[in-house]
């Protein structure tokens, strides 16, 4: 689908005024950018999982939406920032999952990389709470399609491979 749009200061009076130019843009799914936190503090690794403050509920890795201007990378380590409390350093990206139905509030893609953090998490924004799981014990109230995006992580873990492409 396509739309039109204003690109001079009469933007949205849908009046096109001589030598105005117009642009038509996609409607694009919503970005967002995602990281798995692996507290390198501790022993085994253990990552972070937040508890969504809003819908959908349940366990998710830490991350939100890109801002204009802004980069996927980022973005990433704003959101686990702001999440989290933790200053992130990102170490790969995992995969790009854009499934249609991955988020039941509209089609999202989003960019998941795997973040390495020190310290003491705490929850904030978003976040009503997080845990700190061990790899091998990983909550099975996930929000999203996280399920999926732990399971490349723990193949990663293991074996070094990112996430395979889905089609």
């Amino acid at each position: 689908m396509l739309v039109d749009s204003d690109v001079t200061t009469n933007r949205g009076s849908g009046q096109k005024r001589p030598g105005e130019v117009r642009v038509t843009r996609p409607i694009t799914p919503q970005l967002a950018a995602d990281a798995i936190i692996e507290l390198m503090d501790r022993p085994g690794r253990p990552i972070v999982l937040i508890e969504r403050r809003n819908p959908p509920f349940g366990f998710a890795i830490p991350g939100g939406f890109v801002d204009v201007g802004e980069t996927l990378e980022h973005a990433a380590v704003r959101e686990a920032l702001e999440e989290t409390s933790l200053e992130v350093t990102l170490t790969a990206l995992l995969g790009c999952y854009s499934n249609p139905s991955r988020d039941p509030r509209g089609h999202t893609v989003t960019a998941v990389y795997v973040a390495e953090a020190r310290g003491e998490p705490q929850a904030a924004d978003d976040a009503l709470h997080l845990t700190v799981f061990a790899i091998d014990a990983l909550p099975d109230a996930l929000a999203f399609d996280h399920r999926t995006v732990l399971d490349d992580y723990l193949r990663y873990r293991a074996t070094g491979q990112v996430a395979p492409v889905r089609i």
